[in-house]
């Protein structure tokens, strides 16, 4: 397969769903293409170097978190209302501008959350089970095709949006070098998927 530049399929999405935040498909749209044309313009100069492809370099959480940043950085800059949150590692990730002091809050309410995960279900670990808008972009990677070169481009599979509370997760157990984490427990997935913003079938 040549390097090829993916696409968002504009007719995937939920045009029934309510959005909070005065969000729109279009945002999400163009946060996605925006991701995949930075990873096409990446893979392209790595190809040309013969270099692996970015996707192939990067362990899953690492190529999880650029990714939930890029997406967070793009859903701010289309956003109508949403900024992105300047206090370091705070939550939520997108904060209505103008409702913190400088934009930056430690721990809001007023925002969305925004994870991505491999996960086929979306489900992702927390650092806290919190009421929240959470925003959940499952995306797949092509691991299987020989050679490494013709694999597919990373292709985002669905996204979700909806608004969870405290009792929608499970705590998991802390290990003796980790940090405790929460995950939305198999209703609150359940929650989270019936809000669903785009579904696509590579």
């Amino acid at each position: 397969m040549p390097h090829v530049r993916n696409t968002v399929d504009a007719g995937e999405f939920n045009t029934v769903l309510e959005l909070p935040y005065e969000l729109r498909l279009l945002d999400f749209q163009a946060a996605m293409q925006d991701v995949y044309d930075l990873f096409y313009d990446i893979n392209g100069l790595l190809l040309e170097r013969g270099l692996q492809h970015l996707d192939e370099m990067l362990r899953p959480a690492a190529m999880s978190g650029i990714i939930s940043d890029l997406l967070t950085a793009s859903l701010a800059n289309h956003s109508r209302s949403l900024t992105e949150n300047r206090y370091f590692n705070g939550h939520p990730d997108l904060v209505v501008a103008g409702v913190y002091p400088e934009n930056s809050v430690q721990s809001g309410t007023e925002g969305v959350e925004v994870k991505s995960t491999r996960n086929k279900g979306g489900a992702v670990d927390t650092h806290g089970a919190r009421e929240q808008w959470m925003c959940v972009f499952v995306y797949k990677v092509d691991t299987d095709t020989q050679p490494v070169r013709d694999r597919a481009p990373m292709t985002f599979t669905n996204v979700y949006l909806g608004h969870v509370t405290e009792s929608d997760f499970r705590h998991n157990p802390r290990g003796t070098l980790g940090t405790r984490t929460a995950t939305l427990h198999r209703k609150g997935i359940e929650k989270l998927r019936s809000n669903w913003v785009y579904t696509f079938k590579p």
